[in-house]
């Protein structure tokens, strides 16, 4: 089915307030799991409600935690979540560290114990916003490990995102690169799995380690995993992911003794760098205008499919989405209406 944007968003913001986040919070979650799916990212899109709606009857998710600042050193700032809602406290942290990095230049900062933090490229697009280049690195916690390492047959870390923003492009053409470190995010996984669709080749192993293109290996005991994005260099980024944004934020990394209590906890840690502070921004600007139309003049191997840089297939999603509303398939749809009527939300008709 589809459904305009405003409505689905609408739809979750209200099942969000019934299950006891306040408006700000609410709207705030709701908007951007909506502009996941907008982007094209149905893997952290409304079809994560489900999960949080479990998460918040196991308390895992806390609606309506503080962010706490636990370290506030000049260029470094660190903050704790306390398990409250990832899209509303990485917004607030975020916003501190993009004050700070115009005073001086370059921050560095963690976020520690936030749930799920979603689409991380929502937080490139805040520091894009202000004009600010971002580097970010997350870690997954709490929840069992979802991917092998390279030469591996079982799962030892999680998708562990990694996410470059850079902001000196004109004409909306700023660079985004925001991908998973396993070969697809275990929301893909389960997209498929909703739609009854199986996996390409030499992406999942299933329980006893054996390759397999089912996706119901990934939430049916024995678990499969899901396998490193470009073999060693995806595992090695996710190696560093567990190392930067758990070791560096306090948080942990997904080591055995780290507690797991079947939630979701995202670790962040995130370099932004203020460009004018070391180039003359219009000189980057033609530079890089230059750079992106270079790469992009490459004849099409197939001329069904141009050139693109990270960040135009979100740009092209939305544009197709904002018209022709979001697609959602029926086993996500079922779920967000059962969940509805639980709570007394009224499902739009």
């Amino acid at each position: 089915m589809l459904i305009a944007h405003n409505q689905l968003e609408d739809f979750v913001r209200r099942i969000l307030l019934a299950a006891g986040s306040s408006e700000q919070e609410a709207g705030i979650v709701a908007g951007h799991l909506v502009r996941a799916n907008l982007t094209g990212h149905d893997s952290h899109g409304v079809g994560m409600v489900p999960t949080y709606m479990k998460n918040l009857a196991n308390e895992t998710l806390r609606p309506n935690a503080v962010l706490e600042k636990i370290l506030d050193r000049g260029a470094i700032l660190q903050f704790d979540a306390h398990r409250g809602y990832g899209q509303r406290l990485a917004k607030e942290a975020m916003a501190q560290a993009i004050e700070r990095c115009r005073e001086s230049g370059l921050v560095m900062l963690t976020v520690r114990n936030a749930h799920h933090i979603g689409r991380v490229g929502a937080y490139a697009e805040q520091a894009l916003q202000a004009g600010l280049v971002s580097l970010m690195f997350v870690n997954v916690t709490d929840h069992r490990p979802l991917v092998a390492p390279q030469r591996g047959s079982d799962a030892r870390f999680a998708t562990n995102p990694v996410c470059i923003g850079f902001p000196a492009a004109e004409n909306q053409r700023e660079v985004l690169l925001d991908m998973a470190t396993s070969k697809v995010a275990l929301g893909k996984v389960r997209v498929a799995m909703n739609k009854n669709e199986r996996m390409a080749q030499g992406t999942l192993f299933d329980g006893q380690g054996q390759a397999t293109t089912d996706p119901t290996v990934m939430f049916e005991e024995p678990f499969g995993a899901i396998t490193p994005l470009g073999e060693h260099k995806g595992y090695g980024l996710a190696l560093l992911c567990e190392l930067l944004a758990g070791g560096l934020s306090g948080g942990g990394t997904i080591q055995p003794d780290t507690p797991r209590r079947g939630g979701i906890v995202n670790n962040l840690m995130a370099i932004l760098i203020d460009p004018q502070a070391l180039v003359d921004l219009s000189w980057l600007r033609q530079e890089a205008e230059k750079l992106i139309a270079y790469v992009k003049e490459s004849p099409a191997a197939n001329p069904a499919e141009p050139v693109l840089i990270p960040g135009d297939p979100e740009r092209l999603s939305e544009r197709e989405r904002r018209e022709g509303g979001v697609p959602i398939d029926p086993t996500t749809w079922g779920q967000l209406t059962e969940i509805a009527h639980s709570l007394k939300v009224e499902v739009p008709g």
